[in-house]
């Protein structure tokens, strides 16, 4: 982008058309002439090489006169460079994958509903590395920290319910690997969302005890209790089981950690938490605008030198001009 730092000089090449017009309608009235006997003594040739020597230099002088006085308006090129700091957030999703969340009372199932919700949430947070753990009675890394969605997009559709022999819920263990993906993060923001159905009733490691080592690592840990308010949920081939969220636990592992608890009683809940955690933790963009100023006024002074001084020069030595 081309800006003129002394604009109002632009209105020299006014003056300028005002004083070429002037001399191409009246100017001859006031220009030297010369008397001959007879016009027949000066050849055609001879006055068409005059008009073209006269038109020449006259076009020197109001050209190298327009660049004069472009060149005195000072013209710059304006650069825009932009500095972009961009703070991602590395979140890691740990998900109860234990038999209970085979129940029905989310459709199709809790395990269904929750990895369709956390699809959504992953393809929202462009940028930002998130992982998936999973736990029941034990803790499996299912995807480390990664920015590509279509893996973990991938990777969240293969979760399925722990196996009978793995069942349970380690609630605490399960903080305790996400916290080891996430302490050597040199993230800004480092956040755990965990979700559960159920009590702590395996692992050899305390729920609290694990939220205060995550704290200890400036790991934030939003929890979310999925299940209905019913005492009891229906598995398919397996009949009705106790609902045992155990609210006042999540609820502590957030408030030690600085995140906060959620319940998740339907479907339509669940994705709301969800939102409602993307809008909290967002990616912080750092935008710096440096303008760089580039003066353009040589590109029209040293023209208007080199046309001035070959004007005169054509018209003194060249066309032989007496003085």
């Amino acid at each position: 982008m081309i800006f003129f730092s002394n604009p109002l000089y632009l209105l020299g090449l006014i003056i300028i058309l005002a004083l070429y017009l002037y001399h191409r309608f009246f100017g001859k009235n006031f220009e030297g002439t010369l008397s001959i006997s007879s016009e027949s003594l000066i050849s055609n040739e001879m006055k068409k090489r005059g008009k073209i020597r006269y038109k020449l230099i006259k076009f020197l002088n109001y050209f190298s006169l327009c660049l004069i006085i472009v060149g005195l308006s000072r013209p710059q090129l304006i650069d825009s460079i932009k500095e972009t700091n961009v703070d991602i957030v590395d979140i890691v999703l740990v998900m109860d994958i234990s038999s209970s969340m085979l129940a029905t009372d989310f459709p199709p199932n809790r395990l269904e509903a929750v990895k369709n919700t956390a699809i959504d949430f992953i393809k929202a947070r462009s940028g930002d590395r998130l992982g998936v753990l999973v736990f029941a009675g034990e803790s499996f890394i299912q995807c480390p920290l990664t920015i590509d969605q279509d893996v973990l997009v991938s990777l969240m559709g293969e979760i399925k319910v722990a196996e009978q022999s793995y069942d349970g819920t380690a609630i605490g263990m399960a903080i305790a690997n996400a916290t080891n993906r996430l302490r050597h993060s040199d993230s800004k923001s480092k956040v755990m969302i965990l979700l559960s159905d159920g009590s702590n009733n395996a692992g050899e490691l305390d729920p609290l005890t694990a939220a205060d080592l995550a704290a200890k690592f400036n790991i934030k840990i939003y929890t979310i209790g999925a299940g209905t308010n019913q005492d009891v949920s229906f598995i398919p081939g397996r009949g009705y089981i106790r609902n045992e969220i155990d609210e006042e636990t999540l609820k502590s592992i957030s408030k030690r950690t600085n995140g906060q608890y959620y319940r998740a009683t339907n479907l339509s809940g669940l994705e709301q938490i969800y939102n409602t955690i993307d809008t909290l933790e967002k990616t912080e963009i750092e935008i710096k605008e440096f303008t760089q100023y580039k003066e353009l006024f040589g590109w029209f002074l040293i023209p208007a030198l080199i046309l001035s001084l070959s004007g005169q020069t054509l018209d003194r030595n060249i066309f032989r001009k007496r003085i």
